[in-house]
Parts: structure tokens; C-alpha cells; sequence
């Protein structure tokens, strides 16, 4: 006979000073909003403070700190270098600078066609809706604009956001985050994804939170039926270390799941919280436990006051030795640094691969165990068939798969032809493009950094055709 899945009893203890706060406002979240910590007095009367703590609580022009009850429940009073408590207990030490210490490290606003929305990639784009959290991150890669009061998206930001995403036919996935979308009014999420789901190029929407972690009260039956409407619908959440893993996001996540949203967590590689890797596989195991499948291991980004919180690429690696041939392949999430200047997320692996020759590849496995692996050699690149999908357009974003593809043989940093010397009739440089009609006359390599323009073949050489 099978046994029913059931759902984690009990809950969370709770401190003395909420022990007589009724069930039913606890488990509100409008409560859990409105009581939630943010000053020095509020925290030491749960937790003793220390000095370096109480200095980072006082310190004028900090990063906003709100820590709602709920989450506030998981720290140990007594430890400060409990987890959870360093996650957004401030301390004097984020107020130091760091060598390469950026704003804006992402150059998410660089990125940004219109207000709050970050066209990075060829096929999606990040919609930020809000900036506002439920509790907010020490190490937060937005702390330019998250919890700023006077840096609030409103009804005309998501309305030019929407508008572009009509003209913009190559986008199919959108992620909306911020801030955190699940503090939003349920009424203008729900307008929202609808607006999106009006859209017919837009396949998949995603949602980003940390909500369900920081107050999983929030995650109302009333929610869940609403954001069921809107499938396909995937969301990721964001648990560091598997002290945040308790019965009350159990049930939270189990909700989500039983509506038939995919739910994947992203971690940030934090120094003293979760870089060890006995703490990631825990964290990794936890997670699959309650139907969440981890997804990213984030190297701690270049931002304002993360500097206490970084570590090595070398101590990524080491994690993921730990966890590749260790534990089962879901379990396992991709390591990536998102570049410094709007590169984009890199995926960062162990090298597994370690040579290769005519025929044959030279492999080894978690163990140190060496292979061989016999390549066929008849084997002819693919060409296009009816059955190959026709491929969506990517102006000026092919990059490396371009040459491959067979667009181009060379990517040139802007200015290559001038530093080395080269002239635009000679053989290695770019041909001038032919103006297709137009007056305007602009170099190849330019063409390729624009978003509103898309190069196509022409006869003998490249033209280039305005997008928008």
C-alpha cells in the first residue's frame, strides 16, 4: 500500500516577544509586513547585537534593512555567525570598499531599452516591477535602487515595459523580479501577467522571489490560483543555506508545486554562510526534498557592500567537485559568475574534459577514473532540413555560435582595424556595407553593437536593415 505524501508539520519557534502574537496574524502576511524589523532597539530585543552589528544598524546612508518576524525567527540570538543573521543583520564592515567595487556591476541600466526592463539577452528580458522586498538582502545586487521609497516602478514604467515588449518580437521569456513582484498588490500582478500573456510571441513567463522564504505566509491559496491561470509559469526562489528550509516553505513550495509551477532556487556563494561544501550539498538535498530544484550557484557580485561577502572562483570549484558524481544530477546547480559590465551569466565547471585529438577525447570522472572516448570519423555537420526549426532572429547577439553557424570567420573588438593598422579595402578587414538605399553609412562592427539594427546578406557583401 502506498503512503500519501504529507506535507512537514509544526512550525517555526517563535521569540519570546512574539509568543502571544495569535496563529491567525501570524500567518497573515499583511502582518508579517507591517511588523517587520529595521532599527537597532527592534533587533536587540530579539538578539544580542555587537558592537560591529550595532555600528552597521546606525550607520547613516546604509542599504535599507526590514527583516519581517517570520525570518527574524530563524536567527540565533546568540551567535553572530549564525546564517541567517548574517544575511541581513548589517555590519560595519559592508560599509568598506573593495577593490573593483561597482554601482551598478551588472550594467543592468546600460542593458535597459526602457525603464525597468533589461534586454540582455537575445530571447528574454528582466522586468522589474517593483522596489520593494519583504526583507532585504545585505549583498543585493540591485541596493542602487531596491528599497528606495523615490525609485518606485509605477503604471507608466510597466506600461512603456509592456509596449516594447510587443515591438519586440524575438523575446519569448520574461522574467519579472525587482524588488520582489510577490510584494506587489495581488490585482497588478494579476494585470500583469495578463498583459504578458496577451502577447503572442511571449512563450514563457518566470517569476523571481524570495517571498516564499522570507515570509511564506504569502503564499495564499487565493495566489496560487490566480498565478495557475497564467501557465506555462515557472518560479525560482532564493534559500542560501538549509537553516531556511523549515515546514512553513515546505508547504509554501508544495502549493506551488501541486498547481503545476516549476520551482528552481538560486543561491549566492556567500563567505561564512554557505561556502563550505558540505553546506551546499545539505542546502542541495533540503531543496529536492520539497520538490525545488536548484538552479544557480551565483559567484557573489563586484556591488556595494558585498565585499565581506565574497570568495574565490577557486572555493565555487571546489563545492562543485563535491557535488558532481557525489549526489544526483538534479541535485546539482550550474555555477556561474554573471560578468562584471553586463557579460552576462558564464557557467563555471571543474575541467572534466582533459585532452583531445583526432578521434578521440580524454575524460576523467569525479573519482580521478581516466577514459577514452572513440569519436566517429565520418561524421558531417548538420544541414538545414525541414525538420530543423527555423531559428529566431538574434540581431547583432550571435556571437560565437554565429562563427560556427558559418556567419563570419572573426569578432573584433571595437577599434581592432585601427590599432592594427588596417585599412578598409585591405583582405582581413571588415567590407564597407552597402547602404541598401540609405544615406547613412556605418562600419560592420558597429551595426553588430546596435539593438535597433540587423545585418543581412546582400549579393556579394553584408547590408544592414533598420529593426525598429
Amino acid at each position: 500500500m502506498n503512503t500519501p505524501y504529507r506535507l512537514p508539520d509544526g512550525r517555526t519557534p517563535r521569540p519570546a516577544l512574539w509568543a502571544d502574537v495569535p496563529d491567525e496574524q501570524w500567518d497573515d502576511w499583511r502582518w508579517q509586513l507591517t511588523h517587520r524589523l529595521n532599527s537597532a532597539e527592534d533587533l536587540a530585543r530579539i538578539i544580542h547585537l555587537t558592537d560591529e552589528e550595532l555600528e552597521g544598524l546606525n550607520a547613516p546612508n546604509k542599504f535599507r534593512v526590514d527583516i519581517t518576524p517570520y525570518f527574524a525567527s530563524l536567527i540565533d540570538p546568540d551567535d553572530p555567525d549564525c546564517p541567517v543573521r548574517l544575511q541581513v543583520v548589517p555590519r560595519g564592515r559592508e560599509l568598506k570598499a573593495f577593490e573593483s567595487m561597482m554601482e551598478d556591476s551588472l550594467a543592468e541600466d546600460a542593458h535597459s531599452p526602457v525603464p525597468g526592463l533589461v534586454h540582455r539577452y537575445p530571447d528574454r528580458v528582466l522586468m522589474l516591477v517593483t522596489t520593494q522586498c519583504a526583507s532585504y538582502c545585505r549583498y543585493c545586487t540591485r541596493s542602487r535602487i531596491v528599497g528606495d521609497p523615490h525609485a518606485m516602478f509605477n503604471r507608466h514604467h510597466h506600461d512603456l515595459q509592456i509596449e516594447y515588449l510587443r515591438k519586440t518580437p524575438q523575446v519569448r521569456d520574461v522574467l519579472l523580479s525587482g524588488g520582489d513582484p510577490l510584494t506587489l498588490p495581488q490585482k497588478i500582478l494579476e494585470d500583469l501577467l495578463r498583459r504578458l500573456r496577451d502577447i503572442p510571441h511571449i512563450e514563457i513567463i518566470r517569476i523571481g522571489s524570495r517571498v516564499p522564504v522570507f515570509m511564506p505566509q504569502r503564499i495564499t491559496d487565493e495566489l496560487v490560483e490566480m498565478l495557475r491561470r497564467f501557465h506555462p509559469l515557472w518560479m525560482n526562489i532564493h534559500v542560501n543555506h538549509p537553516k531556511e528550509i523549515t515546514p512553513e516553505l515546505a508547504r509554501a513550495c508544495a502549493k506551488l508545486a501541486d498547481a503545476g509551477i516549476p520551482i528552481g532556487n538560486q543561491s549566492v556563494l556567500l563567505a561564512g554562510v554557505n561556502d563550505h561544501p558540505d553546506t551546499i550539498k545539505k542546502l542541495c538535498h533540503e531543496l529536492v526534498k520539497i520538490r525545488v530544484k536548484p538552479y544557480y550557484l551565483y559567484q557573489c557580485d563586484l556591488v556595494e557592500g558585498s565585499g565581506h561577502f565574497r570568495t574565490t572562483i577557486a572555493a565555487g570549484l571546489e563545492i562543485m567537485e563535491a557535488l558532481r558524481g557525489h549526489t544526483s544530477g538534479y541535485a546539482i546547480p550550474t555555477y556561474v559568475v554573471d560578468l562584471p559590465g553586463g557579460g552576462g551569466k558564464v557557467p563555471v565547471l571543474p575541467n572534466y574534459l582533459i585532452s583531445q585529438s583526432h578521434g578521440r577525447v580524454v575524460f576523467r570522472n569525479f573519482e580521478g577514473y581516466i577514459s577514452t572516448y572513440t569519436e566517429p570519423t565520418d561524421y558531417q555537420r548538420p544541414k538545414r532540413t525541414r525538420w530543423v526549426p527555423e531559428s529566431r532572429h538574434e540581431p547583432g547577439q550571435r556571437g560565437i555560435s554565429g562563427l560556427l553557424a558559418g556567419d563570419g570567420m572573426t569578432i573584433r573588438p571595437a577599434g581592432w582595424e585601427t590599432r592594427h593598422g588596417l585599412a578598409q579595402n585591405e583582405p582581413d578587414a571588415h567590407p564597407t556595407p552597402a547602404t541598401n538605399g540609405h544615406d547613412e553609412a556605418i562600419p560592420l562592427d558597429a551595426l553588430l553593437q546596435r539593438r535597433d539594427v540587423e545585418v543581412i546578406s546582400d549579393g556579394d557583401g553584408p547590408s544592414w536593415t533598420k529593426v525598429n
